[in-house]
């Protein structure tokens, strides 16, 4: 287990996971760029959570835009809700929320008392559209993708043909002016959000969120091979439009925290949205024969953080001799940023035109391999293993003769011969399924 969330954030740039933003001008707080491993990762984590839900015959997919009416966020309630208490240390300056004081009156960081009155800071980035500045050309970043679904949803559903119940899946960026966003890329100012809206009548909307809660656990068991802990929101504790809250927590080296949510958010915000456009938001259900506002199950869970867990879920260390020990990330085949590397024995020819054929007959059949030829074998093993790779494929001298090479498991070490004709996605696959046995 990382006990130590400084050891990911050194790693993460050595190798190129994630490197601080704007870096070269010294940095700017709470943005990250992602490196060539990093952005493999996260289109990896979008991928599993997309398909999940997009090969259901129930739930559409969109890409709302990141800019919106200004409309949007006054009938959402986040132009006069969206704010949180801001409260600033005189003695060490330091600037905070008043919900993070541990000790009620104290500074977190110096424990003085020497605090200012709480002060209503909103939390969204505002800009202007049009060559004016002034109030009528306010539009915001959205902080948020689910108003995108919600203002689309007579759009999708009629174009579609859909009937309730249905969902409406979505993958983007969200902007939030933190306060104070600490602990890596958990807490971020541009962060990317997957969230699902289904869209359920009233009397169906308890049985389906117990539904969406279980699939929701299941999917972090089963494929995304993480132990995750979920908590129900204690009723006095509920936003005032919902009805039922459960978070699903993963335990990171800075605590238990939140990676997901389930909501049952009732009809609070296509209401809303029709009061405020002046619209019918209405739909005809048949079998109760009448037109109903449906009630919303929402799961929304961030990029950053399910990219943050992945990284500490996966981290290992072993023991090899004394004073030394191998650094990998246990990676799933489906989740690693490449699933194998492919390595030469020794760097000359004709070793070479070999490993070349098969690294692009991987890469034809879909399978993103990775080619390194520089240094011992054995440091290469190493470096593929730090970065996660599952399989190692060797092309050596005897592969010239038998059209075989040797496939190396990243968990265990072992090693088997494999013709080269077999190797493709399924065949990997099954070979590191075959180390785990």
């Amino acid at each position: 287990m990382l006990n130590d969330i400084s050891t990911l954030v050194s790693l993460c740039k050595r190798r190129g996971f994630v490197f601080q933003g704007s870096e070269l001008y010294g940095g700017i707080g709470a943005c990250y760029d992602y490196g060539p491993l990093g952005v493999l990762l996260k289109n990896n984590i979008k991928s599993l959570w997309w398909h999940s839900m997009i090969q259901r015959p129930d739930i559409e997919g969109l890409d709302s835009a990141i800019l919106m009416s200004s409309k949007v966020w006054e009938a959402s309630g986040h132009v006069e809700n969206f704010t949180d208490p801001l409260v600033d240390c005189r003695q060490c300056k330091t600037r905070f929320r008043e919900d993070e004081c541990k000790e009620p009156g104290k500074c977190p960081s110096c424990k003085s008392p020497d605090i200012t009155d709480p002060r209503d800071f909103n939390l969204m980035f505002e800009t202007h559209m049009g060559s004016s500045t002034d109030s009528s050309s306010q539009i915001f970043l959205r902080p948020e993708t689910a108003q995108g679904i919600y203002i689309n949803f007579l759009n999708v559903m009629q174009s579609t043909r859909q009937k309730l119940p249905f969902g409406i899946a979505q993958i983007g960026k969200a902007f939030r002016n933190e306060i104070t966003a600490r602990n890596f890329i958990f807490r971020m100012r541009e962060f990317e959000q997957m969230e699902m809206q289904f869209f359920v009548t009233s009397d169906s909307s308890m049985e389906w969120f117990t539904y969406w809660l279980s699939e929701r656990h299941k999917w972090y068991r089963d494929v995304f091979h993480l132990p995750v802990k979920p908590i129900d929101t204690p009723d006095d504790a509920l936003a005032h439009y919902a009805k039922r809250a459960t978070d699903i927590h993963f335990e990171f080296p800075f605590g238990l925290e939140e990676i997901e949510g389930v909501h049952h958010r009732g009809d609070f915000d296509l209401t809303r949205h029709g009061q405020h456009a002046n619209k019918d938001v209405s739909v005809f259900v048949e079998e109760l024969k009448q037109r109903v506002v449906p009630n919303v199950i929402e799961t929304s869970c961030g990029v950053d953080r399910l990219f943050l867990a992945a990284l500490v879920g996966f981290y290992r260390e072993d023991e090899l001799t004394a004073g030394e020990k191998r650094t990998y990330f246990a990676f799933p085949f489906e989740l690693a940023p490449y699933p194998v590397t492919v390595f030469p024995l020794m760097k000359k020819e004709p070793l070479m035109d070999l490993t070349h054929q098969v690294v692009s007959a991987l890469r034809d059949q879909g399978l993103f391999a990775q080619l390194d030829v520089s240094g011992s074998i054995g440091k290469r093993y190493r470096r593929a293993d730090e970065i996660g790779t599952p399989l190692g494929i060797t092309v050596d001298f005897d592969s010239l003769d038998d059209q075989m090479v040797t496939v190396r498991d990243r968990d265990t070490a072992e090693q088997i011969r494999v013709p080269i004709a077999d190797l493709g996605p399924q065949k990997l696959r099954s070979i590191h399924q075959s180390f785990r046995k």
